[in-house]
């Protein structure tokens, strides 16, 4: 008869592999896995079926506890100021605790395990768009959404390149104190035609004052 699957102990080896991946990498091999569960490659694979298999599944609950705990840092709390949340969930997902999940997800879209996850690119921008939409509701401008994590996507490559946190956080309040400034669509829409050349006269039309 062949073994009796064990699921909870199935789940004590995925998080003990998460735990190993998000602090030293995601190997290419199944040693450094063996040696953080204590178990043997046979056991692993009786568990997982394959190597590939065991890696996704650690992909998948590192990135489950990346969403469970960016998603809580950039949620609205009604006793602060949405900008102030931004501010603080920009130093928790670029310090000690954000680095290990932003070095992982950050290497495997530069390496040879991407196809492991080929969907991870798209996933990497569209699952941030909802919970800055619902925090920036509060603001009254869930459309600057896009707007916001392309600056803070653009500021992390621009951290890891230089290391120059004290200029990458300065940018990210300066960014911060605009956010007001930004134009809506229907304000864009409404300058755009306020200031096209007249037809009769060529002329541009001053907007009318209210």
């Amino acid at each position: 008869m062949g073994r009796r699957p064990q699921p909870q102990r199935k789940e004590e080896l995925l998080d003990a592999c998460a735990d190993h991946a998000l602090a030293h990498g995601l190997p290419d091999r199944l040693g450094p896995f063996v040696t953080a569960t204590g178990t043997s490659a046979r056991m692993l694979i009786y568990h997982f079926g394959t190597r590939d298999a065991l890696l996704r599944a650690v992909l998948g609950r590192a990135r489950q506890r990346q969403l469970d705990g960016f998603r809580d840092l950039l949620r609205p709390r009604p006793d602060e100021p949405y900008r102030d949340t931004l501010t603080r969930a920009w130093t928790a997902i670029t310090g000690a605790d954000g680095q290990p999940y932003l070095r992982m997800f950050g290497e495997l879209r530069e390496s040879t395990v991407e196809p492991l996850w080929p969907e991870l690119r798209r996933a990497a921008t569209t699952d941030w768009l909802e919970p800055l939409e619902d925090g920036l509701r509060t603001l009254e401008r869930p459309d600057l959404a896009t707007l916001v994590l392309a600056v803070i996507r653009g500021l992390i490559t621009d951290l890891h390149a230089t290391g120059d946190r004290d200029r990458t956080d300065r940018a990210f309040r300066q960014f911060l104190a605009t956010l007001g400034d930004y134009p809506t669509g229907t304000e864009r829409t409404s300058r755009s035609r306020s200031s096209a050349p007249s037809r009769s006269t060529g002329r541009t039309v001053a907007p009318v004052e209210a």
